[in-house]
């Protein structure tokens, strides 16, 4: 009987801390997102002029996506374990493994980005002749504004799906996450902000969550 209390309790923990995870990788990624968006231009191709008084405000915020990384896979771990016999293979298969690559290209991207500021701190005009800053420009604006987009995309498209089953937010929510996904899977990378996208739909559900939570409403599924 006690350890039966024990394992409900830990259910009933479980929802809160995923809410909390998913508020703590928006609040971090869109913080820096903000700080880097303010000081780099959105041309890939520009002539890097603000790093000599910029590169400061982009380094603090390539500093804060590891710590939205681990947020977000703790996210997604306590989402999927309150999943449980509720999982659908084919949709959590999706589902985890879009959120992997997402994250996988975060990294990837953000440290190409640190490797052009350690570059330019130790020799800046060789920097610029070599082209080494163009390619890496190219090669972060290709992975954030492209690819990632659309494995963030097909991730709120299986959460959602998988909330339609399960409850974990209203209905209402899994038509506006089906709207934005199908958004980023479009926008082709020429819009300047859309890469907050999905950090603030993110951000929206573990609010949700979070407050039906602490409510005590019970959760279909989660």
């Amino acid at each position: 009987m006690q350890q039966r209390d024990v394992v409900s309790s830990a259910r009933a923990r479980a929802p809160r801390a995923g809410a909390i995870a998913g508020i703590a990788f928006s609040i971090l990624l869109i913080t820096g997102f903000v700080l880097i968006r303010s000081s780099v231009p959105d041309n890939p191709q520009d002539a890097g002029s603000w790093l000599s008084g910029g590169w400061k405000t982009v380094r603090l915020g390539l500093h804060l996506v590891p710590f939205s990384g681990v947020a977000f896979l703790w996210f997604i771990g306590v989402l999927r374990d309150r999943m449980g016999e509720h999982e659908d293979q084919f949709f959590a298969t999706v589902f985890l493994g879009s959120g992997l690559l997402f994250l996988a290209m975060l990294f990837a991207s953000s440290a190409v980005a640190g490797g052009i500021l350690v570059v330019y701190g130790e020799t800046p005009g060789k920097l610029m002749d070599s082209g080494i800053y163009t390619f890496g420009r190219i090669t972060v604006h290709q992975i954030i504004k492209v690819y990632a987009m659309k494995m963030a995309g097909v991730f709120m498209i299986s959460t959602c799906t998988l909330s339609l089953r399960t409850g974990i937010f209203p209905r209402w929510m899994a038509m506006l996450g089906y709207a934005l996904a199908l958004f980023l899977l479009l926008s082709g990378g020429t819009l300047d902000w859309a890469p907050v996208v999905f950090p603030l739909w993110v951000l929206l559900i573990s609010v949700y969550i979070l407050l039906a939570n602490l409510k005590g409403q019970p959760q279909a599924g989660l």
